[in-house]
């Protein structure tokens, strides 16, 4: 050691913590005695010899004799204090702690284990083309038509087909029945039931194309390009029972609360509203977002907590509490934001994204740490829905494809999609 340099770095790791007169097994340099015989000593609240004694007694090893009026203190607090010093704070013992071993990161398939070619299928951020039913039947709205791709025959049939030039805006089904809801360039809806192949209620009421749709057991919201917000009940044939106005430009994303209470909208006016069902109008708004907001998912785990993507000038992924109203967490994506949606299985989420990465991500919600992010699609990733059984997701895109991924755990050890290989099928 060169006593010429004043300060030098100790490695710890390195430093032997045996003395080299005594092979005992609690060994503490002069100098850390020292300074800490000092500190205690300096003490204003010190009385007598009793913090001396402790400290011999705790540190050297000594046992001289203590008085014993040691813990009559006049008061409880100093008493706790003494036992706290005794019982903690003197630990200098090496006994190793033991630290539980960190589990491994989840292993995601980067690849899809199914891919769909689907021809037409509209690069438009404000569109809602794709939703994956309770029964294992994915809906997808191809221009002027809607198409069934049967999860348990791989088939596909053809639902329906608009007449020129009315255009598919938005599809969804309902979570009670093989009930699907379709909405058009010409601000009418159509319920179909599936099964029986025949349209059970058809409703106009809209200026503008419908956007955006969503279920809440017999009520349906719809968004327009009219800025407005209609909910209807399925088993009334004629007007809406309520009717929500708040935005300033189209409406591109709806999704109702687990607990059904609270519909979330996002527009292109950068705004994310929250309306209550019960109040039947507005509870709060939010205006963060510097882009069109569509993404909007509520956590399956905390019913209060809403998140909501913007686009790409916003880039940002943020977390509302509904009851605090106000914003807990954002994190900037680095591109536009498209979808948006929780586990059911997991404490974890799913982002899509287009400009200028075009991929998906899995994030861990605990930390907003990335979980995997999956690359395929060479186009905006705009549309997205979850499997039935929580596991599997689906993705769309401007490069007219349909990916399949397994991206969160299951409750099961079972391959609930049954594909072990990738797989492509045309989808016309």
């Amino acid at each position: 050691m060169n006593d010429q340099t004043p300060i030098k770095e100790i490695d710890l790791n390195k430093q032997s913590w045996t003395s080299p007169k005594d092979k005992s097994d609690r060994f503490i340099p002069r100098n850390v005695q020292s300074n800490l015989y000092q500190l205690f000593m300096s003490e204003e609240n010190c009385q007598g010899n009793t913090y001396n004694n402790l400290l011999q007694s705790s540190i050297l090893g000594k046992s001289p004799a203590i008085n014993q009026k040691l813990f009559n203190y006049k008061t409880e607090n100093k008493q706790n204090e003494m036992n706290k010093i005794i019982n903690n704070g003197l630990n200098f013992s090496n006994t190793p702690t033991k630290v539980e071993p960190e589990k491994p990161p989840r292993k995601i398939n980067k690849r899809p284990y199914k891919v769909l070619e689907a021809e037409n299928l509209q690069d438009d951020f404000y569109l809602n083309l794709l939703d994956w039913s309770p029964f294992n039947a994915l809906a997808v709205g191809l221009e002027n038509s809607v198409l069934i791709w049967s999860g348990h025959t791989s088939k596909v049939s053809r639902l329906c087909t608009l007449e020129d030039p009315d255009m598919v805006c938005s599809v969804a089904w309902s979570q009670r029945n093989q009930h699907l809801s379709v909405g058009n360039t010409m601000g009418d809806v159509d319920v179909w039931d599936v099964v029986k192949q025949k349209v059970i209620r058809k409703w106009n009421g809209h200026q503008g194309r419908i956007g955006s749709l969503a279920w809440n057991n017999y009520l349906l919201a719809t968004g327009s390009r009219d800025r407005n917000i209609l909910v209807r009940d399925v088993r009334c044939p004629n007007e809406s029972i309520q009717k929500y106005v708040g935005h300033k430009q189209e409406i591109c994303g709806l999704k109702w609360s687990f607990d059904e209470q609270l519909l979330a909208s996002g527009g292109n006016d950068n705004k994310l509203f929250i309306w209550s069902l019960k109040n039947q109008g507005e509870l709060t708004h939010f205006s963060q977002h510097q882009a069109a907001v569509k993404a909007i998912g509520w956590s399956p785990h905390q019913h209060n907590i809403v998140a909501s993507g913007g686009g790409t000038a916003d880039r940002c992924i943020r977390f509302f509490n509904t009851q605090t109203i106000e914003q807990v967490e954002c994190i900037d994506t680095g591109s536009q934001v498209c979808n948006l949606m929780f586990s059911k299985n997991s404490n974890e989420l799913v982002s899509t994204h287009g400009y200028s990465l075009n991929q998906i991500i899995v994030w861990n919600y605990a930390n907003m740490s990335k979980v995997a992010t999956l690359t395929g699609h060479t186009q905006r990733v705009l549309y997205l829905s979850g499997s039935p059984c929580g596991q599997n997701i689906v993705t769309g895109a401007g490069d007219e494809s349909l990916r399949f991924w397994s991206v969160f755990p299951s409750s099961n050890s079972k391959n609930n999609h049954g594909i072990t290989r990738a797989e492509t099928i045309d989808l016309r």
